[in-house]
């Protein structure tokens, strides 16, 4: 008899087991955000997540908890989530409304979700964190559902790690998918690599890498996976909750102040499986103080094209580590006193000697509008200070509110041939000259796009003159489409800003086919492409042709350029 109970029992006990074990990373999901319910759609005006149990046996989220920065929730009910299934969790006031809608449970101090974005994570009742995510408004994807009314939904559970690019605003007509497969599901697999994106110190011997996704915990903890220059030799390891994007490694020595040291990391895998690739390494070291004319102002854009934003870069000229969380930018008001004071992060990056920064509040603009090399060094304000399009002062500050440098510029400071200066900014030419001599400053050359935010100005002074040089490349040219040689390119390098170029093309016997460059601002180089094409669009037949270049500035100064360039008709297998 006591066998036969045993027996009985069996299948109990392995139910048990199986409704307990849902205790690991990424059991379950909160797939589903309802964080800005008005102006409602079809839903109740309540906030509220959804949870799926994405593991493959039931479980139970008794002592569960939500929580985000400011605190956490108390204990989810009894509940038994079957494998598969989705859960909406709110507030005990939502509960009544929220039920209509599908299986619902209520927890007291039930996190207020900001419209704009805020971290969350889900802990299981031994605190374990199971999911974490930081969203954002720009998850929605779409400017009109991210003012309200409409949820955040999970593209694909498979994914969990997969951040902004797994998440959209619900497509469902009534404003989200509550304790139902989500409108926008579909596969969507991580492919990417990890990327180390910065480094920085928080004590002498206390250095915190940050990944631009989550990482997989077992990875992270191998002592051989991370390697210090100057034989730096690393004590111990420790992911950081709830996202396990932060890594923290203690030194066996300290640090040395002043001194630029480089990590590399290898191994380190994703939630997804897949391994660090080439962008595994950083630079790190002590910060220094900034003091007045170590960072200095080096282009600004105050005139935006519309639906564009003001930017302003700054660059740093001295030989030491600066954290950019310890910078500000300001203007002045009406009574001078220095006013509008943002910082420029909230979050450590290290500014190193000759690196550039830009402050915007629309990164994606940015992009659209000018070529952002380095997407790491654009930092996005919540505002700006006011830069008013005639004139105005830009001002940087250190954490102690000591003037770095200041700017009051003026739009009379572009290059006096622009005909408008909308969406063109201005670019110091020499970084160590004074910052409020006019001449020190000049529009950005239209071969660079009329800005050049993050990265050398085109219209900064080169270090030893040289005299104009134009050139072209290839000398023979074939545009034909066949990848190879299609364009002829006409490179040049100035010794000083303020140049203007008129460029024709000349036929062999001495007919002007193609205007291919009227009054263009130049920068300290550049170039302009030929595709073989005459000025209606038209080919022209293969032969020799002359390149006619003209520069001029506002000085007087004239030089011609001859330049001839062959195009020949390529044989096609």
């Amino acid at each position: 008899m006591n066998i036969m109970k045993a027996l009985f029992l069996i299948p109990g006990l392995l139910m048990l087991t199986n409704v307990i074990s849902g205790q690991n990373r990424f059991d379950i999901l909160i797939t589903e955000i309802m964080a800005d319910p008005s102006p409602q759609v079809a839903l109740p005006n309540y906030e509220w997540i959804e949870l799926k149990n994405n593991s493959a046996a039931p479980i139970n989220l008794q002592g569960w908890r939500i929580a985000d920065a400011g605190g956490q929730s108390g204990p989810m009910p009894d509940y038994l989530l079957q494998a598969g299934s989705y859960i909406i969790v709110c507030s005990n006031s939502a509960l009544s409304s929220m039920s209509s809608f599908g299986n619902s449970i209520a927890v007291t101090s039930f996190p207020s979700l900001d419209n704009d974005g805020e971290l969350i994570f889900l802990k299981d009742p031994s605190g374990n964190i199971i999911h974490a995510l930081e969203y954002s408004s720009e998850w929605y994807g779409n400017a009109l559902k991210k003012e309200g009314g409409w949820s955040l939904e999970m593209i694909d559970p498979a994914s969990p790690c997969n951040g902004a690019s797994n998440w959209k605003a619900s497509m469902d007509e009534r404003g989200g998918t509550p304790a139902s497969q989500n409108s926008v599901y579909t596969s969507n697999p991580d492919l990417d690599s990890p990327e180390l994106q910065n480094a920085y110190v928080r004590d002498l011997n206390i250095i915190t890498l940050v990944f631009n996704e989550s990482l997989d915990n077992t990875s992270i903890n191998h002592l051989t996976n991370y390697s210090i220059t100057d034989g730096i030799f690393i004590q111990s390891i420790r992911a950081v909750p709830p996202l396990y994007r932060e890594v923290e490694i203690i030194t066996a020595t300290s640090l040395t102040a002043g001194k630029i040291y480089e990590i590399t990391v290898k191994g380190v895998t994703d939630c997804s499986g897949n391994e660090i690739g080439s962008k595994n390494h950083a630079r790190f070291g002590i910060p220094s103080t900034p003091v007045a004319g170590d960072i200095v102002i080096n282009e600004i854009l105050f005139n935006p094209r519309p639906n564009a934003f003001d930017y302003v870069e700054l660059y740093n000229r001295s030989d030491k580590i600066f954290d950019a969380s310890t910078i500000s930018l300001a203007n002045r008001n009406s009574s001078q006193t220095i006013s509008s004071i943002v910082s420029l992060t909230t979050k450590p990056y290290y500014l190193f000697p000759g690196d550039y920064i830009v402050a915007t509040t629309n990164v994606a603009s940015l992009s659209l509008h000018y070529h952002v090399k380095d997407p790491n060094t654009v930092m996005t304000l919540p505002s700006m200070p006011s830069f008013p399009d005639d004139k105005g002062i830009a001002i940087i500050l250190n954490q102690q509110g000591e003037v770095l440098d200041e700017l009051q510029y003026d739009e009379d400071w572009h290059f006096k041939l622009m005909s408008d200066p909308e969406g063109v900014a201005l670019e110091r030419v020499d970084a160590d000259a004074e910052t409020q001599n006019p001449a020190n400053w000049h529009s950005a050359s239209s071969t660079s796009g009329y800005g050049t935010p993050g990265y050398k100005n085109s219209q900064a002074r080169m270090p030893q003159p040289t005299t104009a040089l134009i050139e072209v490349l290839p000398s023979i040219f074939s545009p034909d489409n066949d990848g190879l040689d299609d364009i002829a390119s006409i490179h040049y390098n100035m010794h000083e800003p303020g140049w203007m170029a008129n460029l024709t093309i000349f036929d062999a016997a001495g007919r002007p086919v193609r205007s291919l460059v009227r009054n263009d601002l130049m920068g300290r180089n550049g170039y302009w492409n030929w595709d073989g094409l005459d000025d209606k669009g038209m080919k022209l037949p293969a032969g020799i042709y002359i390149l006619f270049t003209e520069i001029f500035n506002l000085n007087g100064k004239k030089q011609v350029f001859k330049k001839s360039v062959v195009l020949a008709a390529r044989l096609k297998n």
